[in-house]
């Protein structure tokens, strides 16, 4: 049955619209200038000039982080390194989640574990300990030095670990009445009803090995092995003079501080906004999937 809105319903609704409006503008408002600022002029954007539109248009700056292969190069390595780290971290949290989800009468060493992993979550060796053992892991110049080089995301493991332990657990015992084993549990009950918290975890995961830079920096040698945040950082910050011809000295000459930190920051976020949607498409699915109908 339909019924006609009250005029205070209606009102309600607008102010809701109209908040969520405001709300998006001030999230898209800080993107929007600082591509203003990375396609201005250095005299613009010294002078401050710049706030919704850029001012003497420009593709300087990122033709200065750009023209080169090694852009490119370092691109593909963080794509590489994206994967291989989602993937990796999946089944490693998934895995180890599943059977602390348990109590301490299902898992024995379940106590045991948690409180190392707590431990580890807390205290660290440090930077020198952590590069000795990455030598010695043979993990120096290699792609796998960025992907395990930061462990086992733990806090990731406790997320899931809390998700399937709030599950039902009469369908596990159904499951375990029809003959299913831990295995095809996990992978054919509680992994499909995962979808929310995996998805966020693997949103986190992207995320974490896109925006990481330091490590590049620790491990490896050669700037060829660097991945795209520290091939961005390495041109914005560390600028040899002598090492420039005469056109990069004038290139540069046209740029600011300002407008190739902006260019830098937002070909850094380019990536997470073109995938963001996506994922959130699978936080709306999951809610549903994760449902128990009764």
């Amino acid at each position: 049955m339909v019924t006609e809105r009250s005029i205070t319903s209606r009102l309600f609704n607008g102010l809701n619209l109209a908040l969520l409006i405001v709300m998006m503008l001030l999230c898209l408002l800080p993107v929007w200038y600082t591509l203003s600022i990375s396609l201005s002029d250095k005299a613009s954007a010294a002078a401050g000039q710049v706030f919704l539109w850029p001012k003497g248009f420009t593709w300087g700056s990122y033709a200065t982080i750009m023209k080169d292969d090694q852009f490119f190069q370092s691109f593909w390595i963080s794509i590489q390194r994206v994967v291989y780290g989602a993937v990796i971290a999946f089944f490693v949290i998934l895995l180890m989640a599943y059977p602390l989800s348990k109590s301490s009468k299902e898992f024995k060493p379940r106590n045991i574990i948690m409180w190392l992993l707590v431990f580890a979550m807390l205290f660290n060796g440090g930077l020198v300990p952590w590069y000795l053992t990455m030598q010695s892991l043979g993990m120096i110049n290699n792609i796998w030095g960025l992907v395990l080089g930061g462990g086992l995301p733990v806090f990731n493991v406790i997320l899931v670990m809390n998700y399937l332990r709030n599950m039902p657990k009469e369908m596990e015992e159904s499951a375990m009445i029809d003959g299913a084993g831990p295995w095809r549990i996990l992978f054919s009950v509680c992994l499909p009803l995962s979808v929310p918290v995996l998805a966020t975890i693997m949103v986190f995961t992207i995320v974490y090995h896109w925006n990481e830079f330091f490590q590049a920096l620790v491990l490896m040698n050669k700037a060829e092995h660097y991945p795209l945040q520290s091939y961005i950082r390495q041109v914005a910050v560390v600028i040899d003079p002598t090492k420039m011809d005469e056109e990069t000295v004038k290139r540069m000459s046209d740029l600011s501080n300002q407008t190739l930190n902006s260019a830098k920051i937002f070909i850094s976020m380019l990536p997470l906004l073109v995938i963001y949607p996506f994922l959130q498409k699978y936080f709306v699915k999951g809610i549903t999937l994760g449902s128990v109908k009764g």
